[in-house]
């Protein structure tokens, strides 16, 4: 196993999720180091602190709406961004970078280098 090179850390308090969440991604990919290659995990970890204190821009919150469909008649859940995010904002933000990042085999290893607090820490 490779070595962490660096730690970054991010506060999530009164950001917009989607710039935030976009930021990460190119951080964990390593965009911002020089010696950047697609075909590597660049092994640098984030820290995103404060995640209850996101800001969303306009009524999101209530007008974006997530889809789970168990493919039995009947079986659509709807629910909306406020229920995802009051029921468990990590796993919310780690899903929405995790759909920033490409689709291949290094999605999960360089999703394992996101770590993601409720609070300072």
């Amino acid at each position: 196993m490779a070595k962490i090179l660096k730690t970054i850390d991010y506060d999530a308090a009164s950001q917009s999720m989607g710039r935030l969440a976009s930021l990460v991604a190119i951080t964990l990919r390593g965009k911002k180091t020089v010696t950047f290659s697609p075909n590597s995990n660049p092994q640098i970890k984030v820290r995103v602190l404060n995640i209850e204190q996101l800001r969303f821009s306009g009524s999101k919150l209530l007008t974006k709406h997530y889809y789970k469909y168990s493919g039995y008649p009947g079986g659509l859940k709807i629910t909306t961004l406020e229920q995802q995010f009051k029921k468990d904002p990590i796993r919310l933000f780690k899903n929405v970078v995790m759909h920033m990042l490409p689709k291949n085999r290094l999605s999960k290893s360089i999703l394992k280098n996101l770590i993601v607090y409720r609070g300072p820490k």
